[in-house]
């Protein structure tokens, strides 16, 4: 008998640049090109005052953001008590960018400014040895390219939670934060040409900051491993789902 098809909600935390939604679709569209055989039911946590049932979903993706973990906005508090519920519950969820973030400080990390600066572009990330052994990750190579961008990252992972991946700018590139609750800061739904979008949006204070703009445009490639990781995360939900309670 075949697995039902899970059900999957995308927690969409913000609006990308009006230019990249013009060309490329906004956060919830880049998600659903990576997964075209899946529905994704989005609630906007900006918008949407209505929060979701936790057991109507297999699966919970959370969006990156331009907002701030840091400035605290209401709707982003707010979205604090359901992510910790949905661990509690152990609902599978993989949070991206400000969802890495929001999730580590939902769960008594801290997230904030890093010290050394703005990353953006493709860079390589490493499993450690945790992450070539985790459920979610072993799939990858213990090296490939990924797309970041952000200014904020988690400082202070929370109690209990096992780093999957690093860089030599950001030590908490991966995180497992329960039995099948995991987080990114890299962008794995992000395609080469939004990648240089978003470069371009942010080339003067990277310019400002003393990076090479020219250098950072050529290092953009294509991270087919990275993107890879929202398939693997679907395929776990299908191969072994875990019923929420």
């Amino acid at each position: 008998m075949n697995q039902p098809t899970p059900r999957l909600l995308l927690i969409k935390t913000g609006d990308s640049f009006p230019d990249v939604i013009a060309d490329h679709g906004d956060f919830e569209a880049l998600f659903q090109a990576r997964l075209p055989d899946h529905e994704l039911i989005v609630w906007d946590a900006q918008r949407d005052k209505a929060a979701p049932e936790h057991a109507e979903f297999d699966g919970v993706l959370i969006t990156g953001s331009h907002a701030m973990v840091s400035d605290a906005e209401p709707w982003s508090e707010a979205l604090k008590p359901w992510l910790h519920e949905a661990v509690v519950r152990n609902l599978p969820t993989l949070g991206v960018c400000y969802g890495h973030q929001l999730l580590a400080e939902a769960l008594g990390g801290k997230s904030g400014y890093h010290p050394q600066g703005r990353e953006v572009g493709t860079f390589e990330v490493t499993l450690t040895e945790a992450g070539q052994a985790d459920e979610l990750f072993h799939a990858l190579p213990s090296r490939f390219p990924a797309h970041l961008t952000h200014a904020q990252s988690v400082l202070t992972p929370p109690a209990g939670s096992v780093v999957l991946a690093s860089n030599a700018h950001e030590p908490y590139q991966a995180l497992r934060l329960g039995p099948r609750q995991w987080s990114v800061q890299f962008h794995p739904e992000f395609t080469a040409p939004v990648m240089r979008a978003y470069l371009e949006h942010q080339q003067e204070g990277l310019g400002e900051a003393g990076q090479s703009i020219e250098a950072l445009r050529e290092g953009i490639h294509t991270t087919p491993e990275a993107n890879a990781l929202l398939e693997h995360f679907i395929a776990l939900l299908e191969t072994s789902p875990v019923a929420s309670s």
